[in-house]
């Protein structure tokens, strides 16, 4: 084997252990939140916000990305773009906490499995992309199987559309810009981190903040929000500058698996209804991860 061949074996291999441990780290994301449920959701979210940007600057400084950055903050078309893609990553980060603290984790479990399939119709709707039979068959299990909950259950399942919806639209819009994962991540903290810090003082003014104000283990579990935030999206750059994107794809929905595993440990009801709309959801992946492959071969024939 030559060095080169061991040089792509060796940085494929470290390319599947980050994609695993991000995709890992997404999973079990419900158990952080779970301990730290006894605070609000808003002051999660401020927390989640201010203390990712000295954590993420500490990573730009490590791998010198401060370049890109800086030409971020200087085009107001990108700023203005991250500014959008802000916004709607701050919706699904709250949605997100809001549906873990309040017993919904099964919901934010479907929600992630059914966003791949949610690109595929945005680009079906927006894109003039057209569906092969296999995504078509895919779309077709998964619309069914939230259609069964929604009417077993008497209720829409907004959390994990919402979800779907806003992540979605973020990582459009992340693709219209040409900035890297991890500069991209810094420049929306920075335009929220005004708006989180002056939400922060605000609950410590008015005597309503959960940080500072009780035992120092809570105090350390909010301050780590920062990092909990930031080294699963790093992890994750490095794997999809590693690996093809199928096997991205394959491993994206361990995190939503590894979420439903957690909803069931913390006693959450799997009904008769949420069983056969994993299952179809199930199949939906199994068609849309077949598709995948079939696709990759195609491309690289």
């Amino acid at each position: 084997m030559s060095a080169a061949d061991s040089a792509d074996r060796d940085e494929t291999r470290s390319g599947i252990v980050a994609g695993l441990i991000a995709y890992s780290l997404w999973g079990v994301f419900p158990v952080y939140f779970k301990i730290i449920e006894s605070v609000a959701p808003t002051e999660v979210l401020a927390h989640r916000i201010v203390w990712a940007v000295p954590f993420g600057a500490l990573i730009l400084l490590f791998r010198r990305q401060w370049p890109e950055v800086r030409r971020a903050l200087t085009d107001r078309t990108t700023v203005s773009w991250l500014g959008l893609s802000a916004l709607f990553i701050t919706v699904n980060w709250f949605i997100y906490i809001w549906a873990v603290q309040n017993e919904r984790i099964f919901e934010t479990s479907l929600g992630y499995y059914i966003n791949p399939l949610m690109y595929v119709f945005v680009g079906v709707l927006f894109f003039g992309e057209r569906l092969r039979s296999l995504q078509l068959a895919a779309v077709i299990f998964a619309s069914v199987g939230v259609i069964v909950l929604t009417l077993s259950g008497g209720t829409f399942p907004w959390v994990a559309i919402s979800l779907a919806v806003f992540f979605t639209a973020y990582g459009v819009i992340r693709k219209r810009v040409a900035i890297g994962a991890m500069p991209g991540l810094f420049v929306e903290t920075v335009l929220l981190f005004p708006f989180a810090m002056v939400w922060m003082t605000w609950l410590l003014v008015a005597g309503q903040a959960s940080f500072g104000t009780q035992d120092m283990s809570l105090a350390m579990l909010l301050l780590a929000a920062g990092p909990i935030t930031v080294v699963p999206l790093l992890l994750f750059a490095v794997a999809a500058r590693r690996l093809p994107l199928t096997m991205i794809g394959f491993m994206q929905f361990l995190a939503p698996t590894l979420q439903l595993l957690t909803g069931i440990y913390y006693g959450e009801k799997l009904t008769t209804a949420h069983q056969i709309c994993f299952g179809l959801i199930w199949v939906a992946v199994i068609l849309f991860s077949v598709d995948a492959i079939r696709a990759g071969r195609k491309k690289a024939a």
